[in-house]
C-alpha cells in the first residue's frame, strides 16, 4: 500500500480520532476543524467518482454531472482496478447501512 510510507504515530493518531467519531454531526465537526472547505470537496467528489464508475457510468457523463476533470476519473478508476478495494468497500457499507434503515 502506498500509504505505507506514512504510517506513524501521527497517522495512527488521525486515522484513531476519525474512528470514534460518533455520528454524521461529529464527522461535519471533525473535518470542518481539519480540512478546508475545498479538501472535503475533493474527498467527497472522488468517493461520488468511484461510485459512478462501478455503476458503470461514462468518464463524459461522470465529467458532467460532478465536475471532476479526467485526470481524477482515471486516479479513481485506477484505485478500483489496482488498488485496495477500499472504495467498493465503503460504498457497499454505506449502501448495506441505507437498505437496514430502509427495512426497520
Amino acid at each position: 500500500m502506498q500509504i505505507d510510507k506514512l504510517r506513524g504515530k501521527e497517522t495512527d493518531q488521525l486515522f484513531k480520532s476519525i474512528l470514534s467519531l460518533r455520528d454524521l454531526d461529529e464527522c461535519y465537526r471533525f473535518f470542518d476543524d481539519l480540512c478546508t472547505v475545498n479538501e472535503i470537496s475533493s474527498l467527497a467528489q472522488r468517493l461520488e467518482v468511484a461510485r459512478m464508475l462501478e455503476e458503470g457510468k461514462t468518464y463524459h457523463k461522470i465529467e458532467n454531472e460532478t465536475g471532476a476533470s479526467t485526470a481524477t476519473i482515471s486516479r479513481v478508476k485506477r484505485c478500483l482496478n489496482y488498488g485496495n478495494d477500499a472504495y467498493t468497500m465503503a460504498l457497499n457499507r454505506i449502501k448495506e447501512n441505507v437498505e437496514e434503515t430502509t427495512e426497520s
